[in-house]
Order: C-alpha cells, then sequence, then structure tokens
C-alpha cells in the first residue's frame, strides 16, 4: 500500500498520544474498557510485581514510559463468555455487513496514522519510515479482507461424476479464536489475524505482546468508534498466564499463534487437549542466494534489507547469505562498507537506518550469541558488539565462512546478525539454503530469471523473493514448512484458516 503523508513526529507528540489516549490498567471485554483492579499483595506470587506493574519502555533510552496491571485468566474467562454470547448474531451477518466493519477500521487507522506510527516508534524502537509501512500494511490487510469476504460465494457448485444429483460447497466461520501475537510487528501481525477472523464471521479473543502494549490498545478506541457489536473483538493485555488460559480453554474452537518455537510448541499441547483448530507461525533461519552473476551493489542492497531492517527481529530476516564463491570477495567488501555506513539511532530521527532492538532481554540475547560467536572464533567481518550507548542497541553485524555447524548457522539469533558461506554450484547453493530445521522464506538474486525460478523450485520456504526486497503483499499466502509452522496467514489461504467448508447434497 502506497504510504500515507504525515506530519512531523515527535516523541513529545507520541508520549502525549500514550497518555492521553491510550487506556492502560484496563482489558477490552464485551464492547467496553474493564478495569484490572490491582492483585494482593499478600499473594506470595512471585510474578506479582510483573503483574501489577508492568512497565512499557522506550528502546532508544531504556526509561519506562508507564506502567500498566496485566490481565489475569478471570479476564479470559469474561471474555470467552462475551465472545461465546456475541458468536450467534455475529457468524450470520451478511458479508457486506463484516466487511464494512473491515473498512471502517482502516478508515480509522487512516485518520490516526501519525498516532500509530508515533506510539510504535516509541514502544518498538523501529525507524519511522519501518513504521510508517507497517501501519500502511495493517490498513490495507483490513481493506483487502474486506473486499475478498464479498467475493467469496456464499454457494459454488462442485462438479461430480455421479447423475442424478447436485453438490454445493458453502463455508462456515471456525467458531471462537485465540489470536496470540508477538512483539516485532505490532498491529501488523495483528491484522493479519484479525482481519479474516472478522471476515469469516468468528469472534476473538486477542491477546497482543505484553512488551509493545501502546499501539496495540489503539486497537480498542478504534472498535468502540466503529460501534462492532460488543463480544466481537476482546483484547487481553497479559502475559504466558493469560495465553495459556485462552489455547487451553474448552470454548476455544481455534488458536491461532505467532511467536518462538519454544512458546509455540507450547500452545500446540495446550491446544491439543480440546482438539483445537491451529494455526502457528514461528520462527526463521531464511537464506539468500546470491549467484555469480548478480549485481553486487544491488544484491548488498537486498542482503542489508534482509537482515537490518527491524534490528534484524524479523521472523523472515534472511540470516544465512549464500554467495558465490567467484564474486564473495567483492561482494563482502562492499557490504563492509555499506553495513558500517548505516545511521543507528533513535527512531525519530529521520536519518536513522536501523533503531535499538526492542527490550533489554532482547539484547541480552544478542549479546549471547556475539560471545558464541566469539567461542567458536568465526570471523566477523564487521559488528559483534553491543553500541555504548543508552537504550538497546547492538552493532549490525556479519561473520564470513561460518561452518554449518556453527550455532549462529542453525539457531535463530533474532537480531541484527548475518552468517555468510560460499558456493561453487547451484546444486550446493540449493544444499546450503535448505540446510536448516527452519523453511519460512527465501531471496534469489541473479541477472537470469529462469535460473532463478529454477532454483525457488528446490528451495524448501513458503515465500521466496527474487530480485527484491521483503514486500509482503496481503494477496500472497505467508507461512512456512518443517519447524516454521502450522498453516498459512495472509492471501485467500488466510480467510480459509478461518472457515470449516461444509458440503450439501441435493436431487438434480
Amino acid at each position: 500500500m502506497e504510504m500515507l503523508n504525515t506530519t512531523d513526529l515527535t516523541r513529545e507528540t507520541a508520549i502525549q498520544t500514550a497518555q492521553n489516549e491510550i487506556v492502560l490498567n484496563a482489558a477490552y471485554i464485551n464492547g467496553d474498557w474493564v478495569t484490572i483492579e490491582a492483585l494482593a499483595t499478600d499473594s506470595g506470587d512471585a510474578s506479582f510485581d510483573n503483574r501489577s506493574n508492568h512497565a512499557l519502555y522506550d528502546p532508544n533510552s531504556g526509561n519506562v514510559i508507564a506502567t500498566t496491571r496485566l490481565c489475569t485468566s478471570a479476564h479470559v474467562e469474561q471474555a470467552v463468555a462475551a465472545a461465546d454470547e456475541a458468536f450467534a448474531s455475529w457468524s450470520q451477518t451478511t458479508v457486506s455487513e463484516r466487511a464494512r466493519y473491515l473498512n471502517a477500521i482502516a478508515e480509522s487507522m487512516e485518520q490516526q496514522f501519525d498516532k500509530l506510527v508515533g506510539l510504535s516508534v516509541l514502544n518498538n524502537g523501529k525507524p519511522i519510515e519501518e513504521a510508517k509501512i507497517d501501519v500502511s500494511d495493517a490498513i490495507a490487510c483490513y481493506r483487502y479482507y474486506a473486499n475478498l469476504i464479498t467475493e467469496q460465494a456464499t454457494w459454488s457448485k462442485v462438479s461430480t461424476l455421479e447423475s442424478g444429483i447436485r453438490l454445493l460447497k458453502t463455508y462456515s466461520p471456525v467458531g471462537i479464536c485465540a489470536l496470540i501475537t508477538p512483539w516485532n510487528f505490532p498491529m501488523v501481525t495483528t491484522s493479519w489475524k484479525l482481519a479474516p477472523a472478522l471476515a469469516a464471521g468468528c469472534t476473538v479473543l486477542l491477546k497482543p505482546s505484553e512488551v509493545t502494549l501502546l499501539p496495540e490498545l489503539m486497537l480498542g478506541n478504534i472498535l468502540s468508534e466503529i460501534g462492532l457489536p460488543k463480544g466481537v473483538v476482546n483484547i487481553l493485555p497479559g502475559a504466558a498466564e493469560v495465553g495459556t488460559a485462552m489455547t487451553s480453554h474448552p470454548l476455544i474452537d481455534k488458536v491461532s499463534f505467532t511467536g518462538s518455537n519454544v512458546v509455540g510448541e507450547k500452545v500446540m499441547v495446550q491446544a491439543a487437549k480440546g482438539i483445537k483448530d491451529i494455526s502457528l507461525e514461528l520462527g526463521g533461519k531464511s537464506a539468500i542466494v546470491v549467484c555469480a552473476d548478480a549485481d553486487i551493489d544491488y544484491a548488498c542492497d537486498l542482503i542489508i534489507g534482509g537482515i537490518f531492517t527491524n534490528a534484524g527481529q524479523i521472523c523472515s530476516a534472511t540470516s544465512r547469505l549464500v554467495v558465490h564463491q567467484d564474486i564473495a570477495e567483492q561482494l563482502f567488501d562492499t557490504l563492509k562498507v555499506k553495513t558500517e555506513s548505516l545511521q543507528i539511532g533513535d527512531g525519530f530521527a529521520t536519518e536513522t537506518q536501523m533503531g535499538p532492538l526492542v527490550s533489554e532481554q532482547q539484547l541480552n540475547q544478542v549479546k549471547k550469541f556475539f560471545d558464541i560467536a566469539t567461542a567458536e572464533n568465526l570471523n566477523c567481518l564487521t559488528g559483534g558488539e553491543l553500541l555504548e550507548a543508552s537504550g538497546y542497541f547492538a552493532m549490525p553485524t556479519i561473520y564470513t565462512d561460518v561452518p554449518t555447524t556453527s550455532q549462529l548457522w542453525m539457531e535463530e539469533v533474532f537480531g541484527p546478525v548475518l552468517v555468510c558461506a560460499t558456493f561453487t554450484d547451484d546444486a550446493e547453493a540449493i544444499r546450503l539454503a535448505n540446510d536448516s530445521k527452519f523453511a519460512l522464506a527465501a531471496t534469489i538474486v541473479s541477472a537470469n530469471e529462469t535460473a532463478a525460478l529454477e532454483i525457488a523450485l528446490q528451495i524448501k520456504a513458503g515465500h521466496i523473493w527474487i530480485n527484491e526486497q521483503q514486500i509482503v503483499l496481503p494477496e500472497a499466502g505467508w507461512g512456512g514448512f518443517k519447524h516454521s509452522g502450522i498453516g498459512r496467514e495472509l492471501g485467500s489461504d488466510g480467510l480459509s484458516a478461518y472457515q470449516k467448508s461444509k458440503h450439501v447434497l441435493l436431487t438434480h
């Protein structure tokens, strides 16, 4: 989607929005903000302070923006009851009515574009231009599903070899859905799940990441503003306790989770007890393959975009570079210069190209891999250190000649860290690209499109870019193979994830 024009965005205006418009210490249940009462201090629960005084941070400085109370399992019960009551009527609404609400969400987001961008920069740390893309993509997703659901035929005829009968196909909403979204793309991943769920006629419990609540909580205001029927969407700002209560609740029909593999496996176990429908979008360790005929300067731009956008905190980050040995030396020289020229700093500064990591925990995660690289004696082309600055900054980092046995080759860092290996022919490039337990995405850079498409056919990944940055369109299904998850989001597959097909057989 083309980005909207914005006025000047500053930390001060974003803080004002957070103070004046975000409802804290509350959950959005049954169309209203329900106060989350403080927990009893004598509960003996070690997590009491985190739940009652949960801090939201500015990653640029490490300062606390605000504190809020988090939901408990009791709020999940209230939200499930509201969603259950709303389902009977919402599931029977016309597709045009559902489309109208989806378009209304998009319109409200457009009207509040600057505020949403500012809150994303403030709470997530990403540069303004990246945040603008995120909000634009979320808006486009709501509009896409508004259009898609109106195009889907209520009844479609299925051809059969039998005579004297007719077979018709229709779709029904899967039911009450538990949606759990991560912190790296607030609003975006929410739209990937919420838009098709609403389009299908499902009711929803949404648990956004407790790390980036500020931009996500604006959604509750938007839903009230557009008059979405009560109980259709319930927003629960909570931690693991809330996620567990949602995924294991007997009245939840579907669970859609985006996050780490460790948590994803737990979600799968919890959902299994009730035979729930499940979608999992998990980790990635994607490869970017640069062929011998590639334009080196352009290839370096694609490499940098694929690993340093959002400070590498992207499940599809092309964090493994597989480059033809004939151009490797020249490419590494160019890549080093371009990487070291990146402007790292405050997301509100217009010149910033890479912002901070989202949290101290994520910074420590990246530091752990720097230490592993040192212990493994990897060749560091550039970076490999934390920046001496306030906030959660790590240097954009590149390691060359990395063996496939290295932890950095095998494990998802989720930070600005690139590992590199070389190849001599296409077969070796494909083998290296597929040498991962993950299989979410890949990029191929080549002057020969036909050859690139042949490579793409043999790389195991759900989404592949050829000579292009990581553009994700709402029309294109999103998801991977292997440990990268189950199912697909976006596109018509994303709508199907919230529907069950139903067949009706009649006499001719």
